[in-house]
C-alpha cells in the first residue's frame, strides 16, 4: 500500500528509501540539511575558494588530484593563507592521481606553510597489489560548517585553456548535520593516512539544522560495495524516471541488468557518457555494452565535448545522488569513493533541470536495422593521446574486457559489432603471451617466479604482523 503525504502519494522510492538507503549503503541518515547545486569549475571553484578565504577553525581538504598547476597555485595560495591566520588545514592527496601531476616541492612549500599533507597508498614492496586501492573521493569541508562533495577534481583540465573546453562535472555545498558525517569520513581517511586527528570531528547530531533535506553520506571503502548494493535497489525499485551521468561506465552485468528490468517495465532510464574522454579504451569498453541497454530500452546520451566527468543520478523526481564514484568495478569494489545521496523533490527538479540541459548539448546512440549508430571516434583518440591512464579506470578496463571475452569464449551470447575491436585487442595479446611461453619459456617463468616469490613474501609480513597489536582506531 502506498504512504500518503500531502495528498500525494509516494513511489515505492520514497518509502523504502528512507527504511533502506541506511543499511543497504551503511550510511546513517541526517535530517535538516540544505544543498546548493553546483555545475562545472566555473561554479565550484570560486566558492571552494571564498570558503577556504571565510575559514575561521578548519579546512580539510580531500582529493584525488591536486595538480600543481595555475589551478592548484590558486588553491595553495587560499590555503597558505589560511593557515597562516591559524585555521587549522589538513590536506590529503593521492599518491598515484598525483604523481605526475604535482612537482614534490608543491608539497614541501605546504608543509612548510603550516599545512598537514598527508598522502594515501603509497606504493610499498610488502604490499604489491595495494595500489590498485586509490582515494577517489573529492571532499572540502570548512570549519564543521559548510562542505563541497562531488566529481571535480583540482587541476586545470576542469577549467580549460585556449586550445581545450572545460571538463563537465558536478558538485554539491551541503550544509546542516550532514557535515558532520562528512567530517566524520575525512577522519578516517586521515587516519588511514597516518596518526588520527588529536580531535574527533564535530559529531552530526552537534550540528544544528539549517534546512529540512533528508541527507546519507555514502563513504565507500574498500569492498564494502555499499553504494553497488543502493543503485541496485534504486534500480530496482524505481517507478518513473532514472537519469544517470557517468565519466567511466563500464557496469557489472548484474547491474546493467537491473537498469535493463527498469526500462522494460516503462521507467524512463537514461545514461549521459562521455562523447571523448581521457583513456580511449574506457570508452570503448563503454561503447561495447551500449547494445543490451538500448535494446531493453534505456536511451543512452554521448555529451558533446572534450569530456564529461559528472557521477550523479536522480530518480522518481525524489531521489538524489552527487559524488566521486563511477559506474565500474574499481569505484564500487576496491577505491575510497565519497557521495551524497538527497532525498528531496526540489533539489531533484534542479538535478532534472541540469541533465536537460547537458542532454541537448549531447548526441543521442540509437540502433539502426540492429546495429549501433556511433558518432566518430577520432575525438576520443585527440582526448586520450596526452593522459596518463590512472589505476582505478586501468582496473575497469580489465574487468569490462574480461566481462566480454569471457562471454565470447563461452558463448554466452553473441559479441555485438562494437565490440569487434576489444576482442581484437584481446587476440592479439593472447597470441603475444603464447608466442612468448613458446620462444622464451625461462623469461616467462622467470616473470612467473618472481611475482610468486613477491607475493609470497608480502603475505609472509601481513602474517607476521598479524602477531604484533593493532593500530588503535580514531577516536569514536
Amino acid at each position: 500500500m502506498q504512504e500518503v503525504c500531502a495528498g500525494k502519494a509516494k513511489t515505492p522510492l520514497e518509502v523504502l528509501g528512507t527504511r533502506a538507503f541506511s543499511r543497504v549503503a551503511q550510511a546513517q541518515q541526517s535530517d535538516g540539511n540544505d544543498a546548493k547545486l553546483l555545475c562545472d569549475a566555473a561554479q565550484n571553484y570560486p566558492a571552494w575558494l571564498a570558503a577556504i578565504d571565510a575559514a575561521a577553525t578548519t579546512v580539510h581538504l580531500e582529493n584525488y588530484i591536486f595538480a600543481s598547476d595555475a589551478v592548484g597555485e590558486r588553491f595553495a595560495a587560499a590555503l597558505m593563507g589560511a593557515a597562516k591566520r591559524g585555521v587549522v588545514c589538513r590536506v590529503l592527496y593521492d599518491w598515484l592521481g598525483c604523481r605526475t601531476r604535482t612537482h614534490k616541492r608543491f608539497w614541501s612549500r605546504l608543509a612548510d606553510a603550516g599545512i598537514a599533507v598527508r598522502c594515501y597508498n603509497p606504493p610499498h614492496l610488502a604490499n604489491p597489489l595495494g595500489w590498485l586501492s586509490r582515494n577517489h573521493r573529492k571532499l572540502l569541508c570548512i570549519d564543521s560548517r559548510a562542505a563541497f562533495v562531488g566529481g571535480l577534481c583540482i587541476a586545470s583540465d576542469w577549467v580549460g585553456s585556449g586550445h581545450a573546453a572545460p571538463w563537465r562535472d558536478t558538485a554539491v555545498e551541503i550544509k546542516g548535520p550532514a557535515v558532520g558525517d562528512l567530517e566524520a569520513a575525512f577522519a578516517d581517511s586521515w587516519w588511514i593516512s597516518g596518526d588520527a586527528m588529536p580531535l574527533e570531528p564535530v559529531a552530526a547530531a552537534d550540528i544544528p539544522a539549517v534546512g529540512n533535506l533528508s541527507a546519507w553520506v555514502i563513504a565507500g571503502q574498500p569492498n564494502s560495495m555499499g553504494l553497488y548494493k543502493l543503485e541496485q535497489l534504486v534500480a530496482e525499485i524505481v517507478e518513473r524516471s532514472l537519469w544517470l551521468a557517468d565519466g567511466y561506465f563500464v557496469a557489472t552485468s548484474g547491474y546493467v541488468r537491473a537498469l535493463c528490468g527498469a526500462a522494460r517495465a516503462g521507467v524512463d532510464v537514461r545514461l549521459l557518457v562521455p562523447g571523448s574522454s581521457d583513456l580511449a579504451v574506457v570508452r570503448t569498453l563503454s561503447q561495447a555494452g551500449y547494445r543490451p541497454l538500448l535494446e531493453a530500452g534505456v536511451r543512452v546520451f554521448e555529451w558533446n565535448g572534450p569530456m564529461m566527468h559528472a557521477k550523479t543520478a536522480v530518480a522518481d523526481g525524489c531521489w538524489t545522488r552527487i559524488g566521486s564514484s563511477n559506474s565500474n568495478f574499481a569505484s564500487w569494489i576496491s577505491n575510497r569513493e565519497l557521495d551524497l545521496t538527497i532525498k528531496d523533490a526540489d533539489f531533484a527538479a534542479s538535478m532534472e533541470a541540469l541533465f536537460e540541459r547537458d542532454m541537448a548539448n549531447a548526441t543521442e546512440i540509437v540502433l539502426e536495422f540492429g546495429r549501433l549508430r556511433l558518432p566518430s571516434i577520432r575525438r576520443t583518440a585527440r582526448a586520450g593521446r596526452a593522459r596518463t591512464a590512472h589505476a582505478s579506470r586501468l582496473v575497469a578496463g580489465v574487468v569490462g574486457l574480461g566481462n566480454i571475452v569471457g562471454a565470447t569464449v563461452s558463448q554466452r551470447r553473441t559479441p555485438g559489432p562494437a565490440e569487434g575491436i576489444v576482442l581484437l585487442a584481446a587476440a592479439v595479446f593472447l597470441v603475444l603471451l603464447g608466442g612468448t611461453a613458446f620462444l622464451l619459456p625461462r623469461f616467462l617463468a622467470a616473470m612467473i617466479g618472481g611475482l610468486c616469490a613477491w607475493l609470497g613474501v608480502s603475505v609472509a609480513l601481513r602474517a607476521w604482523r598479524l602477531r604484533s597489536p593493532r593500530k588503535p582506531g580514531p577516536p569514536a
